[in-house]
C-alpha cells in the first residue's frame, strides 16, 4: 500500500472551500447564565492580608495540605509571577472567551435541555497540558497558561503535536470535549471498529456543539497532518481491511491509532507524515456518513450500538 501526500497549497484551498458545516442552528432564543471568576488574578495579586479572602472565595482550590505558607511562597515565586504576567498579556480581557462559551453552552442546551451551564474559574496549572480543562457539572476549571500560543517560548521543549493545540482557538474545543466526556458513557466494547465509532460519536457532538469551528481545529491536527488524513482516507481504510484490524480486539491498537500521539503507527516508511489518533478521525467520518443516510436524533445516535451504526453508515472513503 502506498500513501499519497498532495501539495499543501492545493489541499488547503480545496478543504477550506469544501469544509461546509450543515449543523448550524438558531440558538438565539436559548438562555444561559454563568459567571467567570478569575482565580488566577485573585491568587497572584494576593498578599498576607488578602489571602484569606481568596480562600473563602475558592475553598475547593485550597485543600488542607495547601497551607498559607506554601500559597504565599507560590505567589511570590519569580517564575510563577512571570507565568502569570505572560498569561495576562493574552487573557487580560475574557470577553472573547465568554462569548465562545456562551455559544457553546447554548448549543449544548439546544440538544440537551437538562444541561446546566457551569460557572467558570480560570487558573494557572504550571502548564499541565494533561489537565487543561476540568469539568465537574457545576464547575469548569480552565488552565489559561496552556493556551498562550503554540510558538510561545514556554512551550519550546514540548512535542509539536502537544503544543499545536496550546492556542486560544483550541481552548473552546477542549472545554467542549471535557463536557462531552461526561455526557457520553464509556464503552466496554473491545473490537477496534467499535472503539473507532465510539470516538466518532464524540467527534460528531463537536460538530453540533461547535458548528463554526473548523474540522482541523476540532480534531486538533496541524495543517499538513489534517491534509494528509483527508488525502489518504481510502488508503487508511484499505490498510485496516487488508490487515484485518477492524474487528480485532488487540488492545495495542489503541496506542497505534486512537490515542493522541505525534503520528499513527502503520509500521510503514511514511508514518511520520500521518497524524496521531487516525482511528478517531476515521470513526468520525463513519458516524457522519451514518447521520447523512439515516433519520435519527442525536439521543438515538448516542444510545445506538456501534455495530449497527457501522452497518447502516454504508461508509465509503473518499478516493
Amino acid at each position: 500500500m502506498r500513501f499519497f501526500f498532495i501539495g499543501l497549497m492545493v489541499l488547503c484551498l480545496f478543504f477550506s472551500c469544501s469544509d461546509k458545516n450543515e449543523t448550524k442552528i438558531d440558538v438565539s432564543e436559548i438562555k444561559v447564565d454563568f459567571s467567570i471568576n478569575r482565580y488566577d488574578v485573585d491568587f497572584y495579586n494576593a498578599n498576607v492580608k488578602t489571602l484569606t479572602n481568596v480562600k473563602l472565595k475558592y475553598p475547593y482550590l485550597f485543600p488542607n495540605e495547601f497551607t498559607d505558607s506554601i500559597a504565599l511562597a507560590k505567589i511570590n515565586n519569580k517564575d510563577e509571577q512571570e507565568l502569570f504576567t505572560e498569561t495576562q498579556k493574552i487573557y487580560d480581557d475574557l470577553l472573547p472567551l465568554k462569548n465562545q462559551l456562551n455559544s457553546l453552552f447554548k448549543h449544548i442546551k439546544y440538544y440537551n435541555s437538562r444541561f446546566k451551564e457551569p460557572d467558570v474559574v480560570t487558573l494557572l496549572s504550571n502548564i499541565d497540558y494533561e489537565s487543561r480543562v476540568i469539568y465537574a457539572d457545576s464547575l469548569l476549571l480552565i488552565s489559561l497558561d496552556v493556551y498562550l500560543g503554540k510558538q510561545h517560548r514556554f512551550y519550546a521543549d514540548y512535542p509539536k503535536y502537544i503544543k499545536e493545540n496550546n492556542t486560544k482557538e483550541h481552548l473552546v474545543v477542549d472545554v467542549a470535549n471535557a463536557i462531552i466526556n461526561k455526557q457520553v458513557h464509556p464503552s466496554n466494547k473491545r473490537r477496534f471498529i467499535d472503539k473507532m465509532i465510539f470516538e466518532g460519536k464524540k467527534m460528531y457532538l463537536l460538530d453540533l456543539y461547535l458548528p463554526t469551528i473548523s474540522d482541523q481545529e476540532k480534531i486538533g491536527y496541524s495543517s499538513d497532518k489534517f491534509n494528509w488524513a483527508n488525502a489518504n482516507e481510502q488508503q487508511i481504510w484499505m490498510y485496516f481491511i487488508d490487515r484485518k484490524i477492524l474487528f480485532s480486539t488487540d488492545s495495542n491498537l489503541n496506542a497505534r491509532f486512537l490515542e493522541n500521539a505525534p503520528f499513527s503507527k502503520f509500521y510503514m516508511e511514511q508514518d511520520n507524515l500521518s497524524p496521531g489518533k487516525i482511528g478517531v478521525w476515521l470513526g468520525w467520518q463513519i458516524v457522519r456518513s451514518f447521520m447523512e443516510k439515516n433519520d435519527v436524533s442525536l439521543q438515538e445516535l448516542l444510545k445506538m450500538n456501534e455495530d449497527e451504526i457501522f452497518k447502516k453508515s454504508n461508509y465509503k472513503p473518499k478516493k
